[in-house]
């Protein structure tokens, strides 16, 4: 490692709060018509005050995702949809609204559905998740996921694997016997194409089974 010189750059990092003592103390020093050397050594003095951070702004999160382990380094204010999708390629929760109110990004989190796209990653540390990946594959479907394909419960598909997840935990939730009462429990999942009474007929399938 080559040694400084008293004529080389120093990379400095900043934050927030020294950038402004730094420009403030620029000031005063003009203002106060210091030489320029006086100058320099006033803002010398904040600059190296501000120790450089090590930290990455990353937090890790350990939790299990469809039976696996997963530890991620992800940013404090990662939704765990984008940490499904973007850092475990687990693609079939989809991203429709963000805003919670579509259902298209419906998960599992300890048995429980939950909008993830409203859910935090860091949240979720030592949680189970589970996406439709983990509910079954081709070959071998999850009951649910089968009804769907028999009662053509889908037409452009991008809100069926948030359907099936929450129809798959309405199978565990109160719910009445009747077609009415299926329709409320499901009543935050939106399907745009209009394929709820298939949708129905798809659950209650499963249901009587």
């Amino acid at each position: 490692m080559s040694e400084k010189k008293p004529g080389d750059l120093v990379e400095i990092q900043l934050g927030r709060r020294n950038f402004l003592q730094i420009v403030g103390m620029t000031g005063a020093a003009s203002g106060l018509g210091l030489p320029i050397a006086a100058q320099a050594a006033a803002i010398a003095a904040v600059a190296h005050s501000a120790a450089p951070t090590e930290v990455d702004g990353l937090v890790s999160v350990r939790f299990t995702v469809n039976g696996k382990a997963q530890t991620l380094k992800v940013d404090p204010r990662t939704t765990l949809l984008d940490a499904l999708r973007d850092h475990l390629q687990l693609t079939g929760t989809k991203k429709g609204c963000d805003h919670g109110q579509c259902g298209a990004c419906t998960v599992h989190v300890n048995g429980r559905r939950v909008n993830s796209c409203l859910s935090l990653a860091a949240m979720h540390e030592g949680d189970e998740v589970t996406t439709l990946e983990g509910l079954g594959q081709p070959g071998n479907l999850h009951p649910m996921q089968q009804a769907f394909l028999e009662h053509d419960g889908y037409q452009c598909g991008y809100c069926t694997s948030g359907q099936i997840m929450s129809a798959v935990a309405l199978m565990k939730e109160p719910c009445g016997p009747a077609n009415a009462d299926v329709k409320e429990a499901m009543s935050g999942n939106i399907c745009r194409c209009g394929a709820y009474s298939n949708i129905v007929a798809a659950i209650q399938q499963v249901r009587k089974a």
